[in-house]
């Protein structure tokens, strides 16, 4: 009885020992679109909808950043959710949005929307980045990307950046 556990034991052993703790999502290839003209107005319910086509794996994470100026030239991206607040320190708009494996929905919050600037409502430039969701291994935490900055979040995932899709907003 012994000798079977035994060699239950070391068979168990060699089928976990053979398991990859590797850090890469095999499925999913991280890039960048970019949606240029992108308005929040009620006619779309201060929430337009940007199809993802091809569709995403289910396990990916999308990441949303808004333009906000330039630096010398280079855009100044912002990581959404963006919030914006009254001098009072009440919520005065925000940007947020939701995904599927389908869309991505960039949605405006806050109390009166129709007030908001236009430099704020209207012809906004936003990147999506579709990066695996799914990290694996012991190194997860080690060579975490600081997903707040852009340009930390396409060199972590080896994103070309010269080569962003440019898609269209539905609605």
């Amino acid at each position: 009885m012994k000798k079977i556990l035994t060699l239950f034991a070391v068979a168990g052993l060699m089928a976990f020992s053979s398991c990859s703790s590797n850090d890469d999502d095999n499925d999913t290839i991280s890039e960048v679109f970019q949606v240029r003209g992108v308005s929040f107005t009620p006619q779309n319910d201060y929430n337009p909808i940007i199809d993802l086509n091809p569709s995403i794996f289910p396990g990916d994470m999308v990441l949303v950043y808004r333009q906000d100026g330039s630096d010398g030239g280079a855009p100044v991206w912002k990581m959404a959710p963006e919030l914006y607040y009254f001098a009072d320190g009440t919520l005065d708009f925000g940007y947020n949005f939701n995904f599927t494996v389908n869309d991505v929905s960039i949605y405006m919050d806050g109390n009166d929307l129709a007030s908001v600037s236009d430099q704020y409502r209207l012809n906004q430039t936003f990147r999506i980045v579709i990066i695996p969701g799914y990290v694996t291994g012991a190194a997860k935490s080690v060579n975490k990307a600081d997903y707040s900055d852009y340009n930390a979040v396409i060199a972590r995932y080896g994103i070309d950046d010269s080569k962003v899709k440019e898609v269209k907003v539905k609605n």
